[in-house]
């Protein structure tokens, strides 16, 4: 069976509106094929035109012979003008359009009662197509010869008044005369207006268009400007931590084996060349698990994996590993988080965050210091803080300590970071629809709270 869809009077009425303008269009020409001056001619060649096949017939049917013959040959000449312009791609002669209106309303003026005739009426109107036609250098000419002619005219009649003919009887017969002459001026104009008036939406739609899209690419090209700059501070940041953080534990390494292999070690310094080089191993594992993860959610990034969970189960054994590494620096961790305390996240990232922030909060605070860990429900989010009394961060870092272009400091007992570990933080906690914030004072120590939503009705509803 076939299905048809009825057309609605509005798409009707669009159809019909664009096959209309299509029409004219074809008929005066695209703008990107002619001129203004040229498609403003097509325009009024057509009008005149449409008005010499009227007024031909009825000046014959008037006994206007004269009148009949001249507004048959204004006629053809417009349409051999239009034609040649339009399909022959001949420009239209302005000294020609010009001279045919003076002479063909010069004769109209004599033969169809002078001054008391219609002929007045024309000449201003036929004077304003000229002009729409003619380049602006021209116009001034045209006006002059014009006012010339049209009183030379005047002038003529005044002394030889004998050379005027008198079609039409006074009365009916002048009225007649006026009111069929009257549209060729409004209907002129009317055009001329019209045409313009189209044109100049056209042009400025154009023009704001053209704006539009202008803008929109000045705006793409800042930001791929901006992305350019961010990758090659990226690219420089990476350099500087494999040429510089992560070889020197690596020379340290290999200082410590070359005192071994040559026998130049003391066995009394031995474990001082150890702890030492366990803690410089210990931070390159971290700057490099940091600069991996890192590294990789940049080159093909992350997948997020949300999921319901119990918070204390999760962080149970990252907070219990903190807790010894807190202690081999006499630092006491405490933690407080509710057994029943349900979260949406991924726990992988989970925990690497709140590692993170941990071994951030050990690396900044003196031995004997304290760091706690709680948690507590706010609306729709849990807020999980982690707060210490270490030596906090200056003004000047804390507006860019979530940005690659922080810079690695050294802990308390000149622990090595590589800046991207709050870093990555941001951008994990961000990926599971949380955020990160923190506040922090020289000396005084720094708080960092990451909000997690809680798990919604539905995930309990499942359950």
């Amino acid at each position: 069976m076939n299905s048809f869809v009825p057309e609605t009077k509005s798409s009707n009425l669009n159809f019909r509106s664009f096959s209309k303008s299509t029409f004219w269009q074809e008929l005066i020409g695209s703008p990107s094929d002619f001129s203004l001056e040229r498609r403003v001619f097509h325009s009024i060649s057509l009008g005149l035109i449409a008005l010499v096949s009227f007024y031909v017939p009825y000046n014959l049917y008037a006994g206007l012979y004269v009148g009949s013959f001249s507004a048959l040959f204004l006629g053809l000449f417009f349409f051999f003008q239009y034609y040649y312009s339009r399909y022959r791609n001949r420009a239209h002669s302005n000294t020609a359009f010009g001279l045919i209106g003076i002479v063909v309303f010069s004769v109209n003026y004599f033969t169809n009662s002078g001054i008391n005739g219609s002929t007045d009426l024309i000449w201003p109107a036929y004077l304003l197509l000229v002009f729409a036609i003619t380049p602006q250098g021209q116009q001034v000419r045209w006006l002059v010869i014009y006012l010339l002619c049209f009183l030379g005219v005047h002038v003529v009649e005044y002394l030889y008044p004998a050379m005027v003919q008198h079609p039409f009887v006074v009365g009916k017969g002048q009225l007649i005369d006026r009111v069929t002459a009257f549209p060729i001026p409004v209907i002129g104009v009317y055009f001329i207006v019209r045409f313009f008036k189209i044109s100049y939406d056209n042009e400025r739609k154009a023009a704001e268009e053209k704006t539009i899209a202008v803008e929109k690419s000045n705006a793409q090209i800042l930001l791929q400007k901006e992305q350019l700059e961010q990758s090659v501070m990226e690219k420089n940041k990476l350099m500087s931590i494999i040429s510089h953080d992560l070889r020197t534990p690596l020379i340290n390494v290999q200082s410590y084996l070359e005192l071994l292999n040559g026998n130049d070690l003391q066995e009394s310094d031995r474990p001082i060349f150890e702890k030492s080089l366990l803690k410089s191993t210990n931070n390159a594992m971290e700057m490099l698990s940091n600069l991996l993860n890192w590294s990789k959610s940049q080159m093909d990034g992350l997948h997020v994996n949300l999921v319901p969970v119990n918070l204390l189960q999760v962080l149970s054994s990252t907070l219990e590993m903190e807790v010894v590494h807190a202690s081999k620096k006499g630092i006491s961790l405490v933690y407080q988080i509710a057994e029943k305390l349900n979260v949406l996240a991924d726990v992988d990232m989970l925990q690497l965050v709140v590692r993170n922030l941990i071994s951030n909060a050990i690396k900044f605070t003196p031995e004997g210091g304290t760091i706690n860990v709680n948690a507590e429900v706010i609306l729709n989010e849990c807020k999980l803080t982690v707060s210490d009394n270490g030596t906090g961060i200056s003004d000047s870092q804390q507006g860019k300590i979530f940005s690659i272009e922080a810079e690695s400091s050294f802990g308390t007992n000149d622990e090595k970071g590589v800046g991207l570990g709050l870093v990555l933080c941001k951008e994990f906690i961000e990926r599971q629809n949380g955020r990160i914030d923190f506040e922090s004072k020289v000396d005084k120590g720094s708080r960092f709270f990451i909000f997690i939503p809680l798990v919604p009705p539905q995930y309990m509803s499942k359950s």
